[in-house]
């Protein structure tokens, strides 16, 4: 990163500045001094050992505003030492993937006393990160300058320092020289090509990187659905046995696409050493509370919160709640419908244009307010997820997953089933499904991209043009893009993201047979969505701290589970088809029997398949294996090891004793 501004000529300061750290404008000297020792200090001195200096030096900021940023990087070594610490895992010179550690440094690839590209970047910070969460009290009994802001031995100092208020927020800084070298190959020019995964996840960590790889892998998954969906839709067919066939189709596809991704994803991470890296131990959340207690695990004092208090929160608040939230997303449904039997009606009155124009408009006044709920709904959740009080992050956001799953899978499909299922209207059920998928993209790609991104172009000529009123004498670009990012929106993770293709997967794969053409609109806004995920991750929102991913975790037992959904509406639609009804005249007992076992089959076939193909493929398990082989010899040697010496000690002293 090319840094230019003043302050950082002296020597005192040549680091390279990796991550910004923003304090509260009113926070004390002793406070700030504090800190800055906790943070350079040695390890053994219970510091992190990093490089630690404010932004602007004292003659800046008689002219500069924003003077509690500072600027947080750290050595060569220190980084290195962090990388073992974590157990990051790196491929070797043998070309297998090992845990780094710094005495066997140069048994690892591409390592060399001169080469700073061995770690990442993006690893970098994220090494950064964890040595200023791992900063820990040890007979502070509170926050120099702040009696009210209580520590405890073993407790994350920068946790409590952003609980209390005292530090703002805490966020990698942007290469710009890199960023401009990401963007050129990935999304700056349209054209048809495959993401640079490997350089996304350089920059920006597995995490991402995973969620860019399978958004591109969906999207070319879509393509043969899209291929065989549109003659369906040009030809008219309006025959139900002759979606029959779509309907299979659809069902293999479901099942295969998650069944080969999971081999590519095993490919990936094994390639990132993610697929082998030790997880490591979680830590309270931030958010948690409670009595001062001992951790019987740690043996740290912590908050400890009993877990019936936050059952009682859950059953008694939180799923009343949501059950609330599910009935008042009925309630609008069946306005909605009423509002389509008005605009039907009204056609068949007057029968002009502007009527036929008017049938669309309660869908797409129906998709807005679904996606209005949707957005109010998540604001809730989420604080009601913070108010049950979980400890790890982990349980925090799979409660917050599936309140925001449950109701949006209801608020996004409910009409389209009660159309489906108790008006038969297939002919409605179309255009709803095309109106509601139509429109959510429209208004995901407005929301997400395009209307942050303008608002930041603006935000950031106004930051030019003060600092060059402020400063117009010295060259402030670093200045400049600190006080440029610590304005952009914070990325909230992938939630919102994997929640955008999970509604998409069910809106192409649960009704596939009414209206093939869903898959041919998804692969076109996808080739969108890669473009515009993209500008929002490079120039609108604060770069993310990377976090390793061997997976993408809970959302591909979601995609599953609506993949076994669309198994039964699909069997279900085509039973009711006029086609398959005449072969069943007089008894639709039969007719029922009939299709509830042919939908057992299918479910039973789809787990057949899922099971015969491998979630990893055959040479990353012997390369998994070798190393759990390897792990265990090196284990039992280390066993082995003191029991020779004692023996070699007693021989000698035998040896001394007969002479």
């Amino acid at each position: 990163m090319k840094v230019t501004l003043s302050a950082l000529d002296t020597c005192e300061s040549s680091f390279t500045p990796l991550v910004v750290l923003e304090l509260a404008q009113d926070v004390k000297e002793e406070t700030k001094e504090w800190l800055k020792n906790r943070i350079i200090s040695k390890k053994e001195d219970g510091g992190a050992q990093l490089l630690f200096r404010p932004l602007l030096n004292k003659y800046e900021k008689e002219t500069l505003e924003n003077q509690n940023l500072y600027l947080v990087g750290a050595s060569k070594i220190t980084l290195l030492l962090g990388a073992e610490a974590m157990g990051l895992v790196k491929e070797c010179n043998d070309n297998t993937m090992r845990a780094f550690t710094y005495g066997t440094r140069y048994n690892f690839k591409d390592f060399d006393d001169d080469n700073d590209d061995f770690l990442t970047m993006a690893e970098c910070q994220f090494i950064i990160k964890h040595e200023l969460e791992n900063l820990r009290a040890r007979d502070e009994k509170m926050i120099p300058g702040y009696p009210q802001a209580k520590l405890y031995p073993g407790k994350s100092l920068l946790r409590r320092l952003l609980t209390s208020g005292i530090v703002i927020q805490v966020f990698p800084l942007h290469d710009n020289e890199a960023l401009k070298k990401l963007e050129d190959t990935w999304y700056t020019r349209f054209t048809l090509k495959y993401q640079p995964i490997d350089h996304i996840r350089g920059y920006f960590g597995e995490t991402i990187a995973l969620y860019f790889g399978f958004l591109e892998y969906f999207t070319v998954a879509l393509i043969p659905m899209a291929v065989i969906g549109l003659p369906y839709y040009l030809f008219v067919w309006e025959d139900y046995d002759k979606y029959v066939i779509f309907a299979s189709f659809n069902l293999i596809w479901s099942t295969v696409i998650l069944e080969v991704w999971k081999r590519g994803c095993a490919n990936m991470t094994y390639r990132w050493g993610t697929l082998v890296m030790k997880r490591q131990f979680e830590e309270p959340r931030p958010g948690f509370h409670g009595v001062l207690g001992i951790n019987p695990v740690t043996g740290r004092k912590e908050p400890l919160y009993p877990s019936y208090k936050r059952q009682l929160r859950i059953y008694l608040v939180s799923l009343p709640f949501v059950c609330l939230c599910l009935y008042f997303s009925l309630y609008v449904m069946m306005i909605y419908f009423d509002m389509e039997a008005w605009a039907l009606s009204l056609h068949e009155k007057s029968g002009s244009e502007w009527t036929s124009v008017l049938l669309y408009v309660p869908s797409i006044i129906y998709a807005i307010v679904i996606e209005i709920m949707n957005r109010l709904y998540r604001y809730a959740a989420e604080f009601l997820t913070s108010w049950e009080n979980h400890r790890l992050e982990s349980a925090y956001q799979n409660h917050l997953i599936l309140k925001v799953l449950v109701f949006n899978f209801l608020n996004c499909f409910a009409s389209l089933f009660y159309i489906a299922f108790v008006l038969r209207d297939m002919k409605l059920l179309r255009q709803s499904l095309a109106t509601l998928l139509i429109t959510s993209q429209i208004l995901n790609q407005i929301m997400e991209s395009l209307l942050p991104y303008w608002l930041q172009r603006k935000h950031h000529v106004q930051v030019k043009r003060k600092v060059q009123a402020l400063k117009a004498d010295i060259d402030a670009t670093l200045y400049e893009q600190v006080v440029l990012e610590k304005e952009m929106g914070t990325y909230l993770g992938t939630f919102d993201d994997y929640l955008e293709l999970f509604l998409q997967f069910g809106y192409v794969s649960l009704f596939s047979c009414v209206y093939p053409l869903a898959a041919a609109f998804a692969v076109l806004n996808n080739f969108t969505e890669v473009n515009s995920d993209a500008l929002k991750m490079c120039r609108v929102l604060k770069r993310p701290f990377s976090e390793p991913s061997a997976n993408i975790g809970v959302w591909q037992l979601a995609f599953e589970t609506m993949s076994v959904i669309s198994v039964v509406t699909n069997c279900a639609l085509i039973g009711m088809s006029p086609q398959v009804n005449a072969l069943f005249p007089e008894s639709k007992l039969d007719l029922v029997l009939i299709v509830v076992a042919v939908e057992h089959a299918l479910l039973a076939f789809k787990f057949i398949l899922a099971f015969a193909i491998p979630d990893k493929p055959r040479h990353i398990q012997m390369k998994l294996a070798r190393l759990e082989f390897e792990s265990l010899e090196a284990l039992k040697q280390q066993k082995e090891q003191p029991f020779e010496d004692i023996i070699e000690e007693k021989v000698s002293f035998t040896e001394e004793a007969k002479l």
